[in-house]
């Protein structure tokens, strides 16, 4: 009997079980991210030192930014993958949340430096050299950092990780950034007009600007356990089939996502054909077909009450 390819092996812990293929694709797309963030880093610093232009700074200081945004969402990435513990009953899945809204405070921060840099030049001359090198060298990175986020994106969707989606729109923004600056060094080509130099770059940090906002929107609304209208009604979905077909009742729904995982719990209410065992078998079904219909691996939790006096039971309970 052949032995199971490592990469399909499940470690089983408390909340859920974590391929390690998934794993390890994960940490493959962070270090990838971190190589090429410090590649570009020297490409972009290179390229200023060429052409001494505003939009190119603002190019390189994104990527300054974008170095410590992986660094700390490398970590963060690391942190999440840890199971339950004595401390953190519910895992460490949370920091992915704080992660992403580092991501996007560091995204906003590099923008407003961005802005400084392109008024501070205004005003004191603008001198650009070497427009036409510093044009491929910027297109060279715009290409690199558009596979890389495609790729970054692509991959968190497919395993569940914020960290990695958040990572990869953060070098789409970078991306974009860099494609604003060709077109800036175009313009000053062929036009001359030295001035396109610091008013793109405001232009392209205001786009910054906008990008990061979302990261850190998406950050508070995850830390305060927003929740998902799709998985919401995805849920409704199943309960009321299944309320339907087995004559049940259900009520108190709530559902949040962890960041690795989603929480769900609910009451089921039995009517008193069910005996206790038939019940939980039932209660057990239906936490299958829940964690069977959503995206990330979850955890159902099914609380079983009798339908019939059920309200008068909480009335008694409530006054005690």
């Amino acid at each position: 009997m052949k032995s199971k390819p490592r990469e399909n092996i499940e470690l089983k812990h408390e909340n859920y079980p974590v391929s390690l293929k998934n794993i390890r694709h994960k940490k493959y797309a962070m270090r990838l991210s971190l190589i090429t963030g410090f590649f570009m880093l020297i490409l972009k610093l290179y390229t200023y030192y060429l052409t001494g232009s505003a939009a190119v700074l603002s190019d390189a200081a994104e990527s300054v930014v974008h170095i410590l945004a992986v660094a700390f969402a490398a970590y963060s990435l690391w942190l999440s993958l840890k199971p339950a513990d004595a401390s953190h009953l519910y895992g460490h899945d949370r920091v992915s949340f704080f992660s992403a809204g580092f991501e996007g405070a560091m995204i906003v921060f590099a923008a407003f430096y961005i802005i400084y840099e392109s008024i501070n030049k205004w005003l004191h001359g603008l001198h650009l050299q070497n427009i036409e090198y510093g044009t491929v060298f910027i297109a060279i990175a715009t290409i690199i950092n558009g596979f890389l986020g495609w790729y970054l994106v692509n991959t968190g969707k497919k395993y569940n990780s914020i960290v990695l989606v958040a990572n990869g729109k953060h070098v789409l923004t970078d991306s974009w950034t860099s494609l604003g600056v060709i077109i800036t060094l175009g313009l000053t080509l062929l036009t001359g007009w030295l001035i396109l130099d610091p008013i793109i770059a405001i232009f392209i940090a205001i786009n910054i600007i906008w990008s990061g906002t979302k990261l850190i929107r998406t950050s508070i609304g995850g830390l305060m356990d927003e929740a998902d209208p799709d998985v919401h009604d995805k849920l409704i979905f199943i309960l009321d089939e299944v309320k339907k077909e087995f004559e049940i009742s259900y009520h108190d729904l709530r559902h949040r996502n962890s960041g690795n995982q989603l929480f769900v719990e609910l009451h089921l209410l039995f009517s008193d054909k069910f005996t206790l065992a038939s019940a939980h078998v039932l209660a057990t079904q239906i936490e299958s077909k829940i964690i069977e219909a959503l995206p990330l691996p979850t955890r159902v939790i099914t609380h079983l009450e009798p339908l019939k006096e059920h309200d008068a039971s909480h009335s008694q309970s409530q006054s005690v």
